[in-house]
């Protein structure tokens, strides 16, 4: 404690060089973090909260570490200067081990709860090794991050399935600079009584001695009966919001908090107890003096090289080309759901490791399109199950799963309603691997049915493939054809990174016409096809007769721009481009200086697009080769897709319009 206090005076006093990065410290809650901390195992999984500076020097971190990531220095232990201080991810074989997550408040519960399900999950089926056994989760989370609704999320499931997770709620009464009374209508142990299910323990956070019986007695808990605990701690908040939100800005009650100051009483406890005032003295000039040695070994330490930001945007996958057989002798074409459903059996039956979760896929139905019939029956209701209606949940917990060794496959029902997912997506999942500096890839397959087929109307209707393609760190595959489906999905599973499968609706059973070449002769087990790598539907060669073009598209895009070339035999070939992130733009450039016209297909609206966007880099990267400009045919411009048929019918692209944009680019 003497340390940490040295560490937050030192901060202070030196603020015109320790606020250049926002930080904050655990002045006032380092009672209730070190009593955590002390309670801690190597093989527990820890999320932490942006003050807990404490519980990492509680469980071994030195002071230098710590500034080394205050200053953002090249050798930062968490993520090589990339991010906040006391943002750790950490992975030392004699520490807990503290997965990436995010400065978004409350987002933690989630990704630390799939390390619990992760836990629950080896251990109901066999596979928790020795060294693994009674490991806990415990998310560290501040009072007022508990009204973020993923909190609920995380909470329902840990007591649907029983988790071994401590919730350690640090309470200090504030917001930024809303307090309690307007922000809360409870507070966390309160809340917690609609949990049933849920464990509850209060204690005063200030009161070193009685916090320590407390937090022990919550983990002896969930260590030994497998059962979740939420222990809320009533702390005083002693220092700043961060080092950018200064107390003097706002506070009105320091007065009233610093009469818990933590430190006093623990000396008054300790010298009660027969320490003397001579040796806490000793401590105290002791940690000082590690504490400012440190900080100037630390304003030494060289900066980050800006070259290694090109370092950990992808972990390395083994897939680097097509293998296995793409069309099996003997075997009759398969409609495209087949072709995912086997391609998922077999991953469950040959690794242990996966698991199949999301909405609708348990044994009752076997998803809404059946893309998961029999999976439960064969592999069971422990490894293929049904969530409640919880998309930040589906997405956000695999980033847990994947950190405690699984490699989980979860499914958002309709692309419509990925949107609750995205938090999880971007703030926790797509930048995990970057920001612990490689430690913490995240391994998950996120199936998402998409597109508009058979009036499914404003909610069922929706492409989202643009908005993915923003999110930096994530992959992003949409197959066209059974084979595809299949070969990405096994590449997805052994990919390290998160990877988006979207599986159009419409292709997934062929009965939209003109569509069954979506049928494909199922591929073999070891059939894969690298993320990124795209296939050329048909080619053509370039003649003087007649002028020729290549069509760049995806989904169903693929069979109107096929319907649509058979009024141009011989002049019109399409690449499908099967991966939107990343793009095989070698492809497309090889196929456009071949050409020298392109059109692009999509069934999004064009602006702001993603296909607009690969125009733009297709006109700047080949503007030499272009004999005409590069053109996008989509969807009408509508804020939704309408539910009647026909209106549906005028806003999507077909077969003619795309002959219609293919005439004029021809002509031109």
């Amino acid at each position: 404690m003497a340390t940490a206090r040295a560490m937050s005076d030192l901060f202070e006093e030196k603020r015109d060089i320790t606020s250049k990065y926002v930080h904050a410290t655990s002045r006032g809650h380092e009672a209730a973090q070190i009593a955590l901390g002390m309670h801690l195992l190597p093989k527990d999984y820890l999320s932490l909260y942006y003050r807990d500076d404490s519980v990492l020097l509680t469980i071994g971190m030195s002071p230098y570490e710590l500034m080394l990531q205050l200053l953002a220095k090249k050798d930062d232990p968490f993520s090589g200067g990339r991010t906040y201080y006391s943002h750790p991810s950490l992975k030392d074989p004699d520490k807990p081990k503290i997965p990436h997550q995010s400065s978004a408040t409350g987002m933690q519960a989630i990704p630390i709860t799939g390390c619990a399900m992760g836990l629950h999950y080896k251990e109901v089926t066999g596979i928790l090794t020795d060294e693994e056994r009674g490991a806990i989760a415990v998310c560290s989370i501040g009072d007022a991050a508990m009204t973020e609704g993923e909190v609920s999320e995380a909470l329902q499931m840990a007591v649907l399935k029983k988790l071994p997770i401590l919730y350690f709620v640090q309470d200090n009464g504030w917001d930024i600079s809303a307090n309690a009374a307007e922000t809360r209508a409870q507070n966390a142990f309160e809340y917690a009584q609609g949990f049933k299910g849920l464990e509850r323990i209060t204690a005063d956070g200030s009161k070193f001695d009685e916090i320590y019986a407390a937090v022990e007695h919550a983990v002896y808990i969930v260590r030994n009966e497998r059962r979740p605990v939420l222990l809320h701690t009533d702390v005083p908040l002693l220092g700043h919001h961060t080092s950018g939100v200064r107390r003097e800005m706002y506070r009105d009650d320091l007065h009233l908090h610093q009469q818990r100051d933590p430190l006093p009483y623990l000396r008054n406890f300790l010298m009660a107890s027969g320490i003397t005032e001579q040796e806490i003295a000793d401590i105290d000039s002791k940690a000082n003096r590690i504490v400012r040695e440190s900080f100037e070994m630390a304003l030494r330490a060289e900066e980050p090289n800006p070259e290694d930001l090109h370092k950990h945007y992808y972990a390395p996958t083994p897939i680097t080309k097509e293998e296995g057989e793409r069309t099996p002798a003997g075997k009759e074409r398969v409609v495209m759901v087949d072709s995912a459903l086997y391609a998922v059996r077999e991953l469950l039956a040959k690794h242990p490791e996966a698991l199949l979760y999301g909405q609708d896929v348990g044994r009752r139905l076997g998803g809404v399109f059946r893309e998961a019939a029999t999976l439960a029956q064969q592999f069971g209701d422990e490894r293929v199950f049904n969530t409640p209606i919880q998309e930040a949940f589906i997405i956000g917990s695999t980033v847990g799963m994947s950190a405690v060794g699984l490699k989980p496959i979860v499914e958002v029902q309709f692309a419509d309603y990925i949107w609750p997912g995205l938090n999880q997506l971007f703030t926790e999942l797509s930048r995990s691997y970057f920001l612990s500096n490689g430690k913490w890839p995240v391994s998950a397959v996120i199936r998402v049915p998409i597109g508009a087929y058979g009036s499914g109307g404003p909610y069922h209707s929706s492409s989202v493939e643009s908005v993915l393609a923003n999110i930096r760190g994530i992959k992003v595959v949409y197959p066209s054809t059974g084979a595809d489906l299949k070969g990405l999905l096994k590449s997805a599973f052994y990919d390290p990174n998160p990877v988006v499968v979207l599986e159009h609706k419409g292709l997934y059973w062929s009965k939209v016409k003109g569509t069954e070449d979506a049928k494909t002769v199922e591929p073999d087990e070891h059939y894969v096809i690298p993320i990124g790598q795209g296939r050329m539907v048909n080619t053509v060669e370039p003649t003087i007769d007649a002028p020729t073009c290549v069509v760049v598209t995806y989904g169903m895009g693929v069979y109107w721009s096929k319907e649509a070339a058979k009024a141009f035999p011989g002049q019109v070939e399409i690449l499908d481009l099967r991966s939107i992130v990343p793009v095989d733009f070698e492809l497309i450039r090889e196929r456009v200086q071949l050409h020298g016209r392109c059109l692009i297909v999509t069934e999004e609206a064009v602006n702001n697009s993603f296909a607009q966007a690969l125009a733009g880099r297709v006109s700047e990267k080949c503007f030499e080769y272009l004999d005409a400009p590069v053109q996008v045919v989509g969807s009408i411009e509508t804020p939704a897709i309408p539910l009647n048929s026909e209106l549906e019918a005028y806003v999507l692209p077909n077969a003619n319009k795309v002959r219609a944009a293919l005439e004029k680019l021809l002509k031109y």
